[in-house]
């Protein structure tokens, strides 16, 4: 196991740190290259706005030989790819390392405006309010 004691201790800080990230509304784009498994699947690696596997890349909690025994069942020859967890739901995209940048570049720009846009209705609701004609006068 790649992971020890002390990375394990460290996953509830990454997951905190992931945390603020998403209330200060900042998008989190995680790249899972190969292999991404155990603790970092488990922890940051899963919480992303949106998980991209680059392809054929592994992508798992457990190792292959660990979850054939536990079912006690042969897997597919593609499981535990970026292609086999996209096709079942475990991340969003698979691309490949020489399209990442304009990818990554694209959904940030669509994400950011979409936070810049709502930051905008929430500031206009605030300055019509305050820009309100006042109706009443004091007697």
């Amino acid at each position: 196991m790649q992971e020890s004691a002390i990375a394990l201790m460290q996953m509830t800080r990454s997951v905190l740190a992931v945390h603020e990230l998403k209330k200060a509304k900042v998008p989190y784009v995680v790249v899972m290259t190969n292999p991404t498994a155990g603790g970092v699947t488990a922890s940051f690696a899963g919480l992303g706005d949106i998980l991209i596997g680059e392809p054929k890349a592994i992508i798992a909690f457990a190792g292959r030989r660990v979850i054939q025994d536990t079912v006690k069942e042969e897997l597919p020859e593609e499981f535990q790819t970026a292609e086999f967890v996209k096709e079942h739901g475990g991340i969003d995209l698979v691309v490949e390392r020489k399209y990442l940048r304009s990818t990554i570049s694209t959904l940030l720009s669509i994400l950011l405006k979409k936070k810049e846009a709502q930051a905008i209705s929430t500031t206009d609701v605030a300055t019509f309010e305050e820009t309100l004609p006042k109706t009443s006068k004091a007697v």
